[in-house]
């Protein structure tokens, strides 16, 4: 029965690592072409800017909260049946979201489809390491694996491009259900059962207090710039962020099976490292959705020249992890580490430099140089994390590591999102003061949300060559600061990697 077995566990061992690549890649998939589609939903949905935030920030809030979560239900009920129940629920709220009618019950869909891709990715990765044992073969399939992932990041753009200009934005969703439904064919056919003989027990508690932290931290930073840094409404999902944080770190460093292993984190090393992935997804990952806002409305560009304008740092972020590889030989991951962090500061000031000037090659060139920063952590913050604990704890240390990857794509693209809004209308305001054009309600907000063409209608039609210059240099003005406070986060990470890392 075991030869039975393994001979059929060889001839599946191609099909079953494509079906689980695919799988994890449909999460990336669906991050990027959204940001490539998003000044599209915002106007024909009449949406805020805070409506657009919410568009991201409702996936990977949900995505970030129950990846641990789902590697434990898949482990204990069976990876082939949560994988089809992942593929399931996202392929309806991905046509929840194709058909919703306004923007709050878009990002309620997209929470629903972040649920749905928690539980796509977490079965996947649990696959593959299953039915790969040998260490060459292992080797050969996260190879594979992460070769479609990279693959995925670099066509995602133009796919959103394409989907955006020619279909219209609702297909950037409406097609996964298709997908889908050949991927759960694929799983059904190919994919054996296999379970934890010893199953991790699922943390409640601190499952539904990590969430209503970065619930209420992202709510308090969507609201800032639309209702004022110190408005109650702010300052009170703030405090309640920090208090749920509080309770999160008491009730895990009290429970006997926590979701989180405080222990860890007495390690400076894994800190470092922890630092370091974190700094990575929220000042390099995360402009995988805000590149594509800052070429259409800061640029002026078409959604599919948008979508080919990200190749510079799609590629680099594609080519990098290779010349990461190569470096390991003399440098170690402490000092890959810091040189991939003070890439992405140099690349992000580059940014803010091109977000003042009209010059294409220089923007062409900050791009590729904030995207070699990226694919440099990209191949090593998750090897590092790994290297920095004991063999026995490497499952706690990888769920930690994934989590921290999704909370820092979170936090920073609420972050930069409120730093680009509060820049935005401060520019706005002093640019329309400066050529004596008088302030209209509801201008400035139509303009932060991208929707230039209804903003316009507000004056006449002679003003709207001066109203798109101002609108234009204003969202320049408000990347600009975007992407400095981006460069401090990844400046300021380096010095800490460097120094916490130095004792391994």
């Amino acid at each position: 029965m075991s030869s039975i077995t393994a001979t059929r566990s060889a001839s599946h061992g191609t099909p079953l690592l494509l079906i689980a690549s695919m799988g994890c890649a449909m999460t990336v998939l669906d991050t990027n072409v959204v940001g490539i589609v998003l000044p599209n939903i915002a106007r024909d949905l009449n949406a805020s800017f805070a409506d657009i935030e919410w568009v991201i920030s409702a996936y990977v809030l949900c995505f970030a909260a129950l990846l641990l979560p789902a590697g434990s239900l898949a482990d204990r009920f069976g990876r082939k049946h949560v994988f089809l129940a992942g593929i399931a629920l996202f392929a309806l709220a991905s046509f929840a979201c194709g058909v919703a009618p306004n923007a709050s019950l878009l990002y309620i869909a997209r929470a629903a489809q972040g649920v749905g891709a928690a539980f796509l990715l977490a079965p996947a990765l649990a696959i593959i390491g299953h039915a790969f044992h040998d260490e060459r073969e292992r080797a050969r399939a996260w190879a594979v694996w992460g070769g479609i992932m990279g693959l995925t990041m670099v066509l995602s753009p133009l796919i959103g491009g394409v989907v955006s200009a020619y279909m219209g934005w609702r297909w950037a969703f409406t097609i996964n259900v298709p997908i889908c439904a050949l991927l759960a064919t694929g799983v059904v056919r190919i994919v054996d059962e296999s379970r934890d003989p010893t199953p991790r027990s699922l943390d409640l508690p601190g499952i539904a207090l990590f969430a209503a932290a970065m619930f209420s931290l992202t709510w308090a930073l969507i609201l800032g710039p639309e209702r004022g840094w110190f408005s109650i409404s702010a300052v009170s999902r703030a405090c309640a962020g920090v208090a749920l944080f509080a309770a999160f770190a008491l009730v895990e460093s009290r429970r006997a099976h926590p979701m989180l292993d405080l222990t860890l984190f007495r390690s400076l090393p894994f800190v470092g490292a922890i630092v370091a992935m974190f700094a990575y997804a929220s000042s390099a990952q995360v402009m995988a959705s805000l590149l594509p806002l800052f070429l259409q409305n800061a640029r002026g560009e078409s959604a599919l020249s948008a979508g080919a304008g990200m190749l510079p740092f799609a590629l680099a972020m594609l080519l990098l992890p290779q010349l990461g590889r190569r470096l390991a030989a003399y440098m170690d991951s402490r000092q890959i580490l810091t040189l991939g962090l003070a890439v992405v500061a140099c690349g992000n000031l580059a940014m803010m430099l091109a977000a003042r000037r009209a010059d294409h090659a220089w923007l062409i060139a900050a791009m590729a140089l904030l995207g070699s920063g990226g694919g440099l952590l990209n191949g090593e913050t998750q090897k590092a994390i790994m290297g920095t604990v004991p063999r026995e704890r490497a499952g706690m240390a990888s769920g930690v590591s994934t989590t921290s990857r999704f909370t820092g794509i979170l936090l920073g693209f609420s972050g930069l999102g409120a730093v680009l809004a509060e820049g935005v209308r401060s520019a706005l305001t002093a640019q329309m003061s400066h050529v004596q054009v008088p302030s209209v309600p509801g201008f400035a907000e139509r303009v932060m949300a991208g929707d230039f063409a209804r903003a316009f209608t507000l004056y006449p039609p002679a003003l709207t060559d001066t109203l798109t210059h101002i609108a234009r240099s204003s969202y320049g003005e408000g990347f600009s600061q975007a992407f400095g406070g981006a460069a401090l986060v990844a400046a300021v990470s380096a010095f800490v990697v460097y120094l916490s890392m130095r004792h391994r």
